[in-house]
């Protein structure tokens, strides 16, 4: 029997996946399945994972909205530690989605899980003290293969919770906080993407 429930096609865009695993819990504390290959084919989701990621950050962080141009990645994401805001935005040329967006919060209480495959933008917000982000990935990373796309563009309009502040015509942090007062913090290098009509677009002929 299967360990895990999955809604297919999340927010109407084909491709993203929700996943939520079978929680075994009793006085001792819990259990449950993070990844069983078995589970996903049959649940039509076929693919292979070559990289396992871990990160941390503080409240207010913003990490996105990124992907690798050449290879990209498809991501299996979810939060051992805290609470986010994860984000998936589709980049691909043929899609009848393409700039469409799509959100769902990821906590370690209600632990769901976030399938992106390639050819989607991804990043999260940080609502909580502090999160620990895990993610698996269906292709290496690779330097100098980096792409992104501003997280606050207006033409994608992605509704950030508990964020407040008003577009500069910039991806810049400058001005925006969380509602009790948090700035919102970002690299410098996610404070320079572009927005939907000058970023990548997958599977667009060169």
């Amino acid at each position: 029997m299967s360990q895990i429930k999955v809604t297919k096609n999340a927010g109407g865009i084909p491709g993203l996946c929700v996943i939520e695993p079978t929680v075994h819990g009793d006085a001792r504390g819990y259990f449950m399945e993070t990844y069983n290959q078995r589970d996903m084919e049959e649940e039509g989701l076929d693919m292979v994972f070559v990289q396992d990621n871990q990160s941390s950050s503080a409240k207010g962080v913003l990490r996105g909205l990124h992907f690798q141009k050449e290879y990209p990645q498809g991501k299996l994401v979810r939060v051992v530690k805290g609470s986010v805001f994860d984000v998936a935005v589709d980049l691909r040329s043929d899609s009848d989605t393409y700039g469409k967006w799509f959100g769902v919060e990821l906590t370690e209480e209600n632990k769901k899980m976030f399938y992106i495959p390639e050819g989607f933008a991804h990043g999260f917000l940080v609502l909580s003290e502090l999160a620990e982000f895990c993610y698996k990935c269906t292709d290496f990373y690779h330097p100098g293969d980096e792409g992104g796309l501003a997280w606050n563009d207006p033409e994608i309009g992605i509704v950030w919770p508990e964020l407040t502040g008003a577009y500069s015509g910039s991806a810049s942090a400058a001005g925006y906080s969380l509602s009790d007062g948090t700035p919102l913090n970002l690299s410098d290098k996610d404070q320079l993407w572009m927005g939907l009509k000058d970023t990548f677009k997958f599977g667009e002929s060169k």
